[in-house]
């Protein structure tokens, strides 16, 4: 089970969850609201981005860190909800690169 827990010192979100191996934990990058027109789109009509950020990282991850913003690829990995968040669990070998920060 994955949760979320707020640091009291810090007013951050802490995860409480460690993948295996090397498997990345993903929040996806923000979503659009609104097209260029003014017109909203409805959640079910968006597209999931294929963008995030590095949440949690397993003991075999090498090549990213948590924190990294990361491209991956559009149908990799396994989606989970968490308080009606979507999260992807996916295999480092699914990421596509790094941002630079």
């Amino acid at each position: 089970m994955v949760t979320k827990t707020k640091n009291q010192t810090k007013g951050e979100i802490v995860m409480n969850f460690k993948p295996l191996k090397d498997r990345v934990f993903v929040s996806y990058a923000g979503e659009l609201e609104k097209t260029a027109g003014g017109l909203y789109i409805p959640e079910a009509a968006k597209e999931k981005p294929q963008r995030g950020k590095v949440e949690a990282i397993g003991g075999d991850v090498k090549n990213v860190n948590i924190g990294d913003e990361i491209l991956f690829d559009k149908y990799s990995g396994s989606k989970i909800s968490m308080d009606n968040v979507e999260y992807l669990i996916l295999k480092e070998e699914d990421i596509l690169g790094v941002f630079a920060k």
